[in-house]
């Protein structure tokens, strides 16, 4: 069996066409809103479908394409190029130039060594920290549960600390 052609006007009004017109006959809504409403989404499509804004946005595509075309055919010049070198391949160094750069290594690695053992160090401490966030949440649920108030802590407020139960 053939489905129907969804331009074809339809028998029978569907499950959308039902409720809309239920609508209607209600009063709910009126023709003119429906008016309203068509004529305020054709007028902010409208820029969209224009043919000058469409034509704009083909043009730039095919601008695109054809500079892409280009690049590909010129694929193998340019790789030869882009492995050809700038410059002379050995560039004549003193030695004493060698030296320096191999001492300047050596604290590179050494620096290197120490910022991974301190990164290490402080996924470490922040591991320990997150594992007591749960348990400082079920404190604060089980204070917050039995209406018990906490005063800030000191590094915020100068007032001594002291439980204040209120009832």
């Amino acid at each position: 069996m053939a489905s129907p052609n969804p331009w074809d006007p339809a028998p029978a009004p569907n499950g959308a066409g039902l409720l809309l017109s239920h609508f209607v006959a209600s009063g709910i809504v009126t023709q003119k809103n429906l008016e309203i409403e068509l004529l305020k989404l054709a007028k902010d499509t409208a820029d969209i479908v224009h043919p000058f804004f469409l034509a704009q946005k083909c043009q730039t595509l095919q601008s695109m394409n054809n500079h892409l075309e280009a690049v590909l055919k010129e694929k193998r010049s340019l790789r030869q190029r882009l492995l050809k070198p700038m410059c002379q391949e050995n560039l004549p160094i003193e030695a004493v130039y060698h030296t320096k750069a191999f001492a300047k290594m050596d604290i590179l690695v050494t620096e290197t060594e120490e910022l991974v053992e301190n990164i290490l160090k402080w996924r470490k401490q922040q591991n320990e920290v997150s594992s007591y966030i749960p348990k400082i949440l079920a404190e604060e649920n089980y204070l917050h549960k039995h209406d018990i108030i906490m005063p800030p802590l000191p590094f915020t407020s100068t007032v001594p600390i002291q439980t204040i139960i209120a009832k």
